[in-house]
């Protein structure tokens, strides 16, 4: 299979969120950005939304569980939500959904799958020096 684009010349320029939100994320995976900036503008429920917010307040290389997050909503039951919540976030990453595991301290649910959450959490941990995971597993602690 052969995939062709136009030539760069043929593109229009890119506006200045994209090009920010470039910067930031060089920044994030240089382990220099802890949380974006770059303006959203987010569609989705509005519980999607109070998610969403909750997902921003997550500090860099920490984790909360989907039932902790529940609770700040006021409702112990709506850990699934929550979780189904995350799967539609329309930008993983800006907003760290990555940063949500079970309750159980395991890694569940990611739209970039289970191997690129390790990935971004470790990276964060590395670049924190807070320890998520037991030496030689897979899991946080």
């Amino acid at each position: 299979m052969r995939v062709q684009f136009g030539a760069i010349s043929e593109c229009e320029p890119a506006g200045d969120p994209f090009n920010m939100a470039v910067k930031e994320f060089s920044a994030y995976f240089a382990g220099k950005l802890e949380r974006f900036s770059v303006k959203l503008d987010l569609r989705g429920t509005a519980f999607q939304k109070r998610v969403w917010a909750l997902l921003d307040t997550i500090p860099y290389g920490e984790t909360r569980s989907y039932g902790e997050l529940a609770r700040r909503l006021g409702d112990v039951h709506l850990a699934r939500a929550v979780g189904t919540a995350n799967g539609a976030n329309p930008v993983p990453i800006i907003l760290p959904c990555h940063r949500v595991i079970g309750s159980n301290g395991q890694l569940t649910g990611y739209s970039g799958g289970l191997e690129h959450k390790q990935t971004l959490l470790r990276m964060e941990t590395d670049y924190t020096g807070k320890i998520l995971f037991n030496h030689g597993e897979d899991s946080p602690q």
